[in-house]
């Protein structure tokens, strides 16, 4: 407190420094004059510090900071930069949540007040936020500021040049005509003779070229006399804009520049060069053998496990999407894993040419590469070489032969899992005509989807070992999400239920095995009333009807072709009461086609001791019927005395509100995974596929999109399409499932997100119904 009111400036602004940090709100106020004077003092190191001090209180004492705010305007007109620079940072700060006062901020001081060159830079990126802010087309607020990030492309100062360019070329709606002056600033300092600039300047046009690359065409000439530049990330990214904006003329040349590049970066910058080859491909199809003998060339040189991954991927996207390089890039890739170190990289592309191979003119000739893998790798290569070996004796009959032999040496393998997948493909492919099932196919069974989720599996093989009965794969659950309710209370004895209604013991349901949907049909089928709803097709999950209360209630959707069945969990969390007649009375809110056939009501609910309540409700059969519905419990509610447990012979009749409960669409389906979506999308028939296109509206990103559609279908993603990359500009999401009714749907969704943030989507759905098909699309025109 005393060094604040030193002669020594030094010591004053270390003083206001460190009250500032260890000062609380009862003493800033005694305080709070001499950082007022502080904020003006002719010093710049103790205007300094009180500005930088302000900023850090504005976080924890901002109705006295915001006291400040004529000192602090007061400062913004000071003749030093450093001040200038901290008085606006703070100004701002202090009315951020006020749009129209920074909208006057930033009108005032965009004519001419500003001369420090990095209060200049925050004045420009306040200015870029106002005109963000700004509503689409309202030209008189947002040309003024747009001359005024021009006018900066002007400065005497580079860095407030490069700030106004790459202000301008993130502006939402900026078009060719207003990018062109920020082009040109940044095409000039393409050639400057400091690195900064020129690193500075290639990524923003990097970023450009993602959105506007005709825009950036100009400098092409410019950006490859970069490529030899000393600076390996400058280089990177001149390669990487070229390669974003060049024309198919240019492919060549760049090739032959990238080529003598390539060894002197690091595997980091490679893979974005390895990525960016591969959009240059897919927009330059014809050019796939020149880019495909780079990608194969590269492959064999020197590189970490990610570089490589890159380098396959892309060549096996390439295969995907460019039906002419599928021979050359699977020769490719064989000749590389015969020197592949790495395991999982040889396991993939096994697995990619036992899909494809034998759809080739000339399968025969990958029989050789992956024969060398059953002798040459380890045993995790060689079941996967095994597998694919299946693959080519299911579907190229002139090789059948030849595969059999094979297999038959693989019987002699050291490690089990090679001997039991040779064993198991042998059987397939020799007796597969004798087994009992008439109409099982070789090819079908080898190339196959499972038709269960691999956790339910694992879990079913679990128990099979702890067991002695035989193993069945038709036990197997095949609803990704079976969690039947579960009982909350383990504390205390369990007083058995009074009802007589529930056949099927409760430790059947609250058990988390694997028999969980089967304990729910099991249950459902032993009440009479629902006997003759025929197959249950899917059990949801619980959902909570109450928050932490005296009672607990939650709901399982049963969905059945031509009904839904609501079972309310109940459980009495009071042990001095009873209730007795428990009922829930369910009222339609929304939703016509349903109509109340059946309500079973719970005798007896004693403390801590779960119990079921059911109502039932008749829908057209093998559609999706959408409802809301309000819930009520109501019973008689009996006082039980604590010490002897004696309960009152009346009771009081009572009532409790339960919260809304809906039937939404993805109950409708039921997760189904396939492990090889393109195949299963191969074996559905295209007569009733259904393509369409929708706009999502404003998303904060791509993930946010897909996990929104994915909530709404509940359908099983796969390959782990779920999973969008960071700062994506577009992405692919597979989904797999069954409609009510034991139907095959699958679904395509393609994203894209532009530099506003419309988020559009393609949604391609194949389907064993047309129906279903078509439902996909209303669901998600209603969404």
């Amino acid at each position: 407190m005393k060094d604040m009111n030193s002669k020594t400036d030094l010591y004053r602004a270390n003083a206001i420094r460190v009250l500032c940090r260890i000062t609380d709100g009862a003493l800033l106020g005694q305080i709070e004059r001499y950082i007022k004077q502080a904020l003006v003092d002719k010093n710049v190191v103790v205007a300094s510090a009180a500005l930088v001090s302000g900023i850090h209180l504005l976080q924890s004492n901002p109705e006295i900071v915001k006291r400040w705010s004529n000192e602090v305007q007061e400062a913004v007109q000071s003749r030093s930069a450093l001040v200038q620079f901290h008085a606006l940072a703070l100004l701002h700060q202090i009315r951020q949540n006020d749009r129209l006062a920074v909208s006057k901020l930033v009108t005032s001081l965009t004519r001419g007040s500003i001369r420090s060159p990095l209060a200049q830079c925050l004045l420009v990126r306040y200015t870029s936020q106002v005109i963000r802010e700004t509503a689409s087309g309202s030209q008189t607020g947002e040309r003024p500021f747009y001359d005024f990030l021009e006018g900066c492309l002007r400065h005497k100062n580079d860095m407030v040049i490069l700030e106004a360019a790459r202000a301008i070329t993130e502006l939402n709606s900026v078009t060719s005509r207003e990018l062109t002056p920020a082009i040109t600033v940044l095409q000039l300092f393409l050639s400057s003779s400091k690195p900064v600039l020129r690193f500075a300047a290639v990524r923003t046009l990097n970023k450009v070229a993602m959105t506007h690359p005709l825009a950036v065409t100009n400098c092409n000439i410019d950006m490859e006399s970069l490529i030899s530049d000393q600076n390996r990330s400058i280089a990177t990214l001149a390669i990487t804009t070229l390669l974003k904006t060049g024309n198919e003329s240019s492919v060549d040349r760049l090739m032959k520049q990238i080529t003598n590049f390539m060894s002197d970066i690091a595997d980091e910058f490679k893979i974005v060069v390895v990525e960016a080859i591969r959009s240059l491909c897919l927009k330059f199809p014809q050019k796939y053998r020149t880019l495909m003998n780079f990608l194969s060339n590269i492959l064999r040189e020197e590189g970490g496990f990610e570089y490589k991954k890159a380098i396959v991927d892309s060549i096996l996207i390439l295969i995907r999407d460019i039906p002419d390089a599928k021979d050359s890039g699977l020769s490719h890739l064989c000749e590389f894993i015969e020197d592949c170190e790495f395991s999982y990289l040889s396991t993939q592309i096994l697995h990619f040419l036992g899909n494809e191979g034998p759809k080739t003119p000339d399968p025969s000739k990958y029989i050789r590469y992956i024969h060398n893998r059953v002798i040459l790798e380890n045993a995790t290569v060689r079941a996967s070489a095994v597998s694919a070996l299946a693959k080519f004796g299911a579907l190229v009959e002139s090789l059948k032969p030849r595969i059999l032999v094979l297999l038959r040496r693989c019987l002699y393998d050291n490690d089990d899992e090679v001997r039991d997948r040779a064993t198991l493909y042998l059987s397939a492919l020799e007796h597969g005509s004798q087994l009992e099932d008439k109409d099982f196919r070789a090819d079908k069974f080898v190339f196959g989807s499972l038709d269960v989720p691999l956790a339910n599996l694992e879990a079913s093989l679990q128990a099979y070992v702890a067991s002695e009965v035989r193993f069945d794969i038709h036990s197997v659950p095949k609803d990704a999400k079976a969690q039947p309710y579960a009982e909350k209370k383990a504390a205390g004895p369990k007083k058995p239920a009074k009802d007589t209604a529930m056949p099927v013991a409760a430790n059947e349901l609250s058990s988390s095995g694997v028999k969980s949907t089967d304990a729910y049909e099991k249950l459902l089928s032993s009440i009479p009333e629902f006997s003759t709803f025929g197959k249950l097709f899917k059990s949801s999950s619980p959902v909570e009807l109450t928050e932490e209360t005296e009672y607990e209630v939650n709901v399982v959707k049963h969905i059945y072709p031509g009904h839904v069945v609501l079972q309310f969990n109940c459980t009495n969390t009071i042990p001095e009461q009873l209730l007795e007649n428990v009922h829930i009375l369910v009222e339609i809110v929304e939703g016509d086609e349903f109509s109340e056939v059946v309500s079973k009501s719970l005798s007896s609910l004693p403390f801590n001791s779960p119990g079921q309540a059911f109502v039932a409700f008749e829908k057209p059969e093998g559609v999706y019927s959408l409802g809301k519905f309000a819930n009520t419990m109501r019973f008689i509610v009996k006082e039980v005395d604590k010490d002897t447990g004696e309960v009152e012979d009346e009771g009081v009749e009572d009532e409790y509100q339960l919260e809304e409960l809906e039937v939404l669409p993805s109950d409708y389906f039921l997760k189904k995974a396939v492990p090889n979506f393109k195949n299963a999308w191969e074996n559905l028939s295209p007569e009733f596929e259904r393509v369409d296109e929708y706009g999502l509206g404003v998303r904060e990103n791509l993930n946010e999109a897909v996990q929104a559609v994915i909530e709404i279908f509940g359908l099983q993603p796969c390959e782990g399409t779920e999973v969008v990359p960071a700062n994506a500009r577009s992405h692919t999401c597979l989904l797999a499932g069954k409609f009510v009714g034991d139907i095959s749907v699958l679904v395509r969704l393609s994203f894209g997100i532009d530099p506003q943030k419309q988020v559009a989507m393609k949604l391609s759905v194949r389907s064993e119904d047309q129906y279903v098909s078509d439902a996909i699309h209303e669901i998600i025109s209603g969404a």
